[in-house]
């Protein structure tokens, strides 16, 4: 396992600006309002040939009742226990106080090594007198002059995290890893089912809408395969998003379902499928990803021997376009169905990597036109000379034919029809490349 360093520290310390400064890359919600971080972010860094995995966190407030502070100091606490080294970040412009001190007792409580740097020293030469102040905190290292902004510092600081980390260990690979955006309205549920799957309180719950604000990552391993769930901001409408935090937060959703192999679409099954459901499916359905969807909160429904087919039909009416979709009905508090969420992963990913042969397709295309003979139009009739396949996930099937402008879409979606009914693709949308006569193989692959 690669080690874990861990970016703790009050509110609004400039802890989101350091981790973004590290890892090279816009990945945790900057932004001059405290408590914007509420949920623990990963990412994997390097430094001098070392790799670890760098966690933000969101800031701790040691006295605070309020209930959100309370939630976000519980996975500060989380985060501290699950890192190697720990980052203790404090403020020039605030100096020394006394919520410093309170998380200073807690992180030697913790045991782990940690490293003090005092940020938004923005100017180079000998620090301000109030930086010798942190020196009462008594760490066994000595402070970090430190510029997040800038990156002043920063090597300094790697240094000493990276001297700091046990002796070099076996690095966990990527490799048999499914990555998991699960994806849905604020409120969906969606960070109780990756709680009820981690089976600890790994991400904030909440009944405040719009509590998960930043895309976290949580690995787990089950039947020797890894599994990186993706928990997404809620994805407002955009007419609604006014806040600039809530605009990165659906610009940040729609880049964990272009990480994803697989997405989880979770509906509240109380609301039914709205149109902010269906908007949010599309990301997922125009990204090709292959998808399964879950409509939470199911222990809560009246039920008969008809509910769940009706439900079901009332789901793809809303959803046509995804009718390839599984749809599954699960409660993430109670844990119903909740474990059945990894044979229906497996089974997407598996479909959206599916590969047929040249041959095997074009015996379904000839069997097709023998049954539903190629649309003509004023005595022109479509000729489609063969089909191959030259991509997964989604699998991408190129056509080529005589005239493109008489394939009309439905004919398309009949051989699509046809794809399913004897290859499968349970699960994964399917791209169709229509090729006119004159084209040549290379065009295939554009």
């Amino acid at each position: 396992m690669k080690p874990v360093a861990a970016i703790v520290g009050r509110p609004n310390v400039g802890k989101s600006t350091l981790f973004n400064k590290l890892i090279g890359e816009r990945r945790s919600i900057v932004e001059d309002t405290p408590g914007v971080t509420r949920d623990r972010l990963y990412a994997d860094a390097e430094w001098n040939g070392r790799s670890f995995l760098l966690i933000d966190t969101g800031g701790i407030e040691p006295k605070s009742d309020d209930i959100i502070l309370k939630q976000m100091r519980l996975q500060a606490e989380v985060a501290i226990e699950t890192a190697d080294v720990i980052i203790f970040l404090c403020d020039i412009h605030a100096g020394l106080v006394a919520d410093d001190r309170d998380i200073a007792v807690m992180l030697k409580k913790s045991g782990k090594p940690v490293v003090l740097c005092v940020n938004k020293i923005d100017r180079v030469g000998e620090p301000p007198a109030e930086f010798y102040e942190f020196y009462e905190l008594g760490f066994d290292r000595d402070p970090i002059v430190l510029s997040s902004l800038h990156g002043t510092g920063t090597g300094d600081l790697l240094d000493a995290v990276v001297e700091a980390f046990p002796p070099e260990r076996e690095t966990e690979t990527d490799e048999n890893v499914i990555n998991v955006a699960v994806i849905g309205k604020p409120n969906a549920g969606k960070s109780s089912l990756v709680n009820r799957i981690v089976g600890e309180e790994r991400l904030i719950v909440s009944d405040i809408p719009g509590t998960t604000r930043d895309a976290v990552d949580t690995r787990v391993e089950r039947g020797g395969i890894v599994y990186n769930f993706i928990d997404t901001a809620g994805i407002r409408r955009q007419s609604k998003i006014e806040d600039v935090i809530e605009k990165y937060s659906v610009l940040r959703a729609r880049t964990a379902v272009e990480r994803a192999d697989v997405c989880l679409i979770m509906a509240d099954a109380a609301e039914g499928i709205t149109e902010q459901d269906e908007r949010i499916a599309g990301i997922a359905h125009e990204a090709g990803k292959a998808s399964v969807i879950v409509i939470n909160k199911w222990d809560k429904i009246d039920k008969d021997n008809d509910t769940f087919g009706a439900y079901t039909k009332k789901v793809y009416d809303a959803l046509s376009y995804m009718t390839y979709a599984p749809v599954t009905f699960v409660s993430a508090k109670s844990g119903q169905r909740v474990d059945g969420l990894f044979a229906l992963i497996d089974a997407v990913y598996a479909e959206s990597r599916r590969r047929v042969t040249t041959g095997m397709l074009n015996d379904l295309l000839a069997d097709a036109m023998a049954r539903h003979q190629p649309p003509s139009d004023k005595g022109k009739r479509l000729k489609i000379y063969y089909m191959t396949q030259t991509a997964t996930c989604p699998p991408t099937f190129v056509l080529f034919c005589n005239n493109a402008e008489l394939f009309h879409f439905s004919y398309r979606r009949y051989l699509e029809n046809c794809l399913r009914e004897t290859f499968g693709f349970k699960g994964t949308p399917i791209r169709m490349t229509i090729r006119q006569k004159g084209d040549t193989p290379e065009d295939m692959a554009h």
